[in-house]
């Protein structure tokens, strides 16, 4: 399958208005109650062979997640990822970027088709043994049938755990499952571009943010950072 699409960058103005869409939906995003120690992330990344490229810059990104989240109590999160012949890994919970950074530099992409199915289905298992606040998801290709993911989306939706989709690229068909998954599952989808690693940081920090310390936490995240994240403040205050 050719994944050769035409990238935009998230910063363009022909995705301005899908950046502003994705933090006004973060913003509505309700909160899972009174939060009791770290939030829990599940970080989930496709790790097949169109992916190699930018695969070292995402490790990169994620250490901020740790970061801004420190004053509010801390984040764990959970590395999951696929690639190469039905190859599917989830990591220990990690609560510093120290622990999470080795098991993904540790990662070797490698051609396969996705696996979107088994991130969600290992989602709503994980929160069968215990809380997860949030999944994260980053990837640029969906090869599996949309019914059976918006299933799968749906049940996330049931139990209360927003998926918030990165797409890589503009791949049309990609970009209807990966809206779709957010749509059902009370997330929100934002489409990037890895050389814009800034933007990125910013909203998976955005994310985390909020998986940690819940709405109010975000208003206050996106007081201080400005930038794209700045624009998360104003649509919290104009749906009040």
């Amino acid at each position: 399958m050719n994944r050769d699409h035409t990238k935009k960058d998230l910063q363009s103005p022909s995705t301005a208005t899908e950046v502003e869409t994705f933090l006004r939906q973060v913003a509505a995003t309700p909160s899972r109650g009174p939060r009791g120690g770290r939030g829990r992330l599940i970080f989930a990344m496709d790790a097949t062979a169109s992916r190699e490229p930018s695969w070292d810059r995402a490790a990169g990104i994620q250490a901020a997640m740790f970061h801004e989240t420190g004053d509010l109590g801390g984040l764990e999160v959970q590395l999951c990822h696929y690639g190469g012949f039905q190859q599917f890994r989830a990591s220990a919970w990690c609560g510093s970027p120290d622990e999470l950074l080795p098991l993904m530099t540790r990662v070797r992409c490698a051609a396969g088709l996705t696996q979107i199915g088994r991130v969600l289905e290992h989602a709503a298992k994980e929160a069968g043994r215990g809380r997860v606040d949030a999944l994260v998801f980053v990837g640029d290709c969906a090869e599996e049938e949309l019914d059976g993911l918006a299933g799968q989306a749906g049940k996330l939706g049931l139990l209360g755990i927003p998926a918030f989709v990165f797409q890589e690229g503009r791949d049309p068909t990609a970009e209807r499952a990966f809206r779709e998954i957010a749509r059902l599952s009370g997330g929100a989808w934002c489409p990037f571009d890895i050389n814009s690693p800034r933007v990125l940081k910013d909203l998976l920090s955005a994310v985390a943010v909020f998986a940690a310390g819940g709405r109010q936490a975000l208003v206050d995240f996106g007081r201080g950072r400005g930038g794209a994240v700045l624009q998360l403040t104003r649509q919290m205050k104009s749906d009040k």
